[in-house]
């Protein structure tokens, strides 16, 4: 009974999106021709948003984004660099927007072809909000790997575990890593990876085709400290030793090598090494995470970035680039 209420809610939620956007209705003309309350019309509008049946899409960028891209480019030997504009919002929230638009239309790009038949994927709030943006994507032939642990250390589901999300908008197999981000330690850790079921898939996400990733910091805002998934004590222990950067759960310091500190040996999933030469795309917005980004990017793994202008003034900045003025 419950399917079929989610199926007449998805199709009155298209019938909605199609008078809004495409006939231009108001809500109380939909109202009246679908029979049903003008605030229906709203939940009914908004769902089909949230579902991904309306897809927004704003092509091009400014020039100053634009030559952003080009000098971040050169800098970091990147492939692509795609830099969603400011928003005005001066806030995190306002980059994840941002980036979470850029990125979903990259990501329809890539997914859209067959080039991809298996996708590696991190964790994140940023890797979280550029997918629940993708508009359907028919890929049932697509495998969407974890590469990290995708539980906390209770054993509890990690709320920025992608793999769901990304199997809801392409029909795709998903194929979760069963065990916590970071073991408790490395006895731990070793127990974890004695077992078969872990082993294959960890084998099997080795081979992706790509890498989508998100840039961890490791400062109070950052998601390992908000979502308790790092002591207060480990992360005193990660800035006193120099990290900046959380890069699929191994630390880093402004320079782009591995801090010294126990805990990123414990993190369970693959090893940044590990995939390095192949296409890694990294998503991260925020200006709070300068610092990370730049770890990150000195490491020389990451092939594809996706940021917003804010933050790509701030590391243009930091790694002491001279940008070229436009006119």
């Amino acid at each position: 009974m419950q399917t079929r209420d989610d199926d007449w809610t998805s199709y009155m939620a298209i019938r909605a999106a199609w008078l809004s956007f495409v006939g231009g209705r108001t809500q109380g003309e939909i109202a009246s021709q679908l029979g049903v309350s003008p605030a229906k019309v709203h939940r009914l509008i908004a769902h089909a948003q949230k579902a991904g049946y309306v897809k927004f899409q704003v092509d091009g960028r400014p020039m100053e984004c634009l030559q952003l891209e080009k000098e971040l480019s050169q800098h970091f030997h990147l492939s692509n660099c795609i830099i969603a504009p400011d928003l005005g919002g001066g806030d995190d929230d306002s980059a994840l927007r941002a980036v979470a638009a850029s990125a979903s239309q990259f990501l329809t790009g890539l997914l859209s072809g067959s080039n991809v038949t298996r996708l590696g994927v991190g964790m994140g709030r940023t890797l979280t909000a550029a997918v629940e943006a993708l508009p359907k994507i028919s890929r049932p032939d697509l495998e969407i790997m974890s590469i990290c642990g995708s539980l906390t250390r209770t054993l509890a589901a990690n709320p920025y575990d992608i793999v769901q999300k990304m199997q809801e908008r392409t029909g795709g197999i998903g194929y979760y890593l069963p065990v916590p981000y970071f073991a408790e330690n490395q006895d731990e850790k070793s127990m974890f990876l004695t077992q078969r079921s872990v082993q294959d898939l960890m084998a099997r996400a080795r081979w992706s085709d790509s890498f989508l990733i998100g840039i961890g910091s490791v400062e109070n805002e950052g998601h390992l400290v908000q979502r308790g998934m790092i002591s207060k004590q480990e992360q005193e222990g990660l800035l006193s030793r120099g990290a900046v950067c959380d890069l699929m759960g191994r630390f880093l310091t402004i320079e782009g090598k591995l801090a010294p500190d126990p805990l990123g040996d414990c993190a369970v999933g693959l090893h940044f090494d590990e995939v390095r030469g192949a296409r890694v795309i990294a998503l991260v917005g925020g200006e709070s995470k300068v610092d990370a980004t730049l770890a990150a990017l000195r490491t020389g793994v990451i092939t594809d970035l996706v940021t917003d202008e804010t933050l790509a003034r701030a590391l243009s900045t930091r790694a002491g680039l001279q940008l070229a003025q436009t006119a």
